[in-house]
């Protein structure tokens, strides 16, 4: 039997091996227990990724990439969209294999990111917002070696980055006095644009994510609200063109009096 390559494994986890190599993959992974578990939280952190994603494939075409009149025998537009959208899923899913293979396995957090996302209906915003915030949460929260994308160590680089990706100045609340102190924080996709994600810790490891989106010129519903999605719990508002969600696995009165500070500090 020819030795089994980490291209090969790297195949089983995206359902795209050669027929000929599965028995013999298989058997390897049968005799290594350790390496199928490391494969099955790869396809556990893409399944998540998808979830977390998927939504964009349901979006509109943009009119800009739409087919003019005079163009109907080419197709390139439409394909160039759709393979866009295929290549932001699939490099975020090898960018994740790539953290995971030097970083702790997941828990049954990602999973339960999918079903969630599975089961969750169709919501209009806000409610979009609330489940949107609460599955990131659930997705990135539980990670050991890469929960943020710019740490906490490099808090002005990190605001001066989402600052210019959501086109408005950012900043994180300080939450110290109640205990959580910023880890630091990551670029996400959403809706209608770019999404910050700031994540915050206290001293027991809890964690707290905001999400913060600048697509909610639409929404007209300004109000606090409370959601629970699953075990995670969150506080959401709209303020303006801005939406803001705070999300934890806390109980309801302690993340609202999180919720209440980090809507304070954000008034202008």
């Amino acid at each position: 039997m020819n030795p089994v390559t980490e291209a090969e494994l790297q195949a089983w986890v995206d359902g795209r091996l050669a027929l000929e190599r599965r028995a013999d993959v298989d058997r390897y992974l049968e005799h290594h227990p350790q390496e199928l578990e490391r494969l099955r939280a790869y396809r556990q952190q893409n399944a998540g990724l998808r979830a977390l994603y998927s939504a964009v494939l349901d979006e509109a075409i943009p009119r800009s990439m739409q087919r003019p009149r005079g163009w109907q025998r080419y197709g390139w537009p439409v394909q160039r969209y759709a393979a866009s959208v295929a290549l932001m899923l699939s490099s975020a899913a090898l960018g994740w294999v790539a953290h995971g293979s030097y970083g702790a396995a997941p828990d049954a957090a990602v999973a339960a990111a999918v079903a969630a996302n599975a089961a969750a209906p169709a919501a209009a915003a806000p409610s979009a917002l609330a489940h949107r915030a609460a599955l990131a949460h659930r997705v990135y929260a539980p990670e050991v070696r890469h929960p943020v994308e710019v740490g906490a160590d490099q808090q002005e680089h990190l605001v001066a980055w989402l600052s210019k990706r959501l086109g408005a100045p950012l900043r994180p609340p300080r939450l110290a006095p109640l205990g959580y102190e910023l880890v630091g924080g990551r670029l996400l996709p959403g809706d209608s644009g770019p999404v910050a994600q700031f994540m915050y810790a206290d001293a027991s490891g809890q964690r707290l994510t905001l999400y913060v989106s600048a697509g909610q010129a639409g929404n007209r519903d300004s109000g606090f609200r409370y959601a629970q999605d699953g075990a995670v719990n969150v506080f959401y508002w709209i303020d303006g063109s801005w939406g803001y969600a705070l999300s934890g696995a806390l109980a309801k009165a302690e993340l609202s009096q999180v919720a209440n500070a980090v809507y304070e500090q954000l008034q202008p």
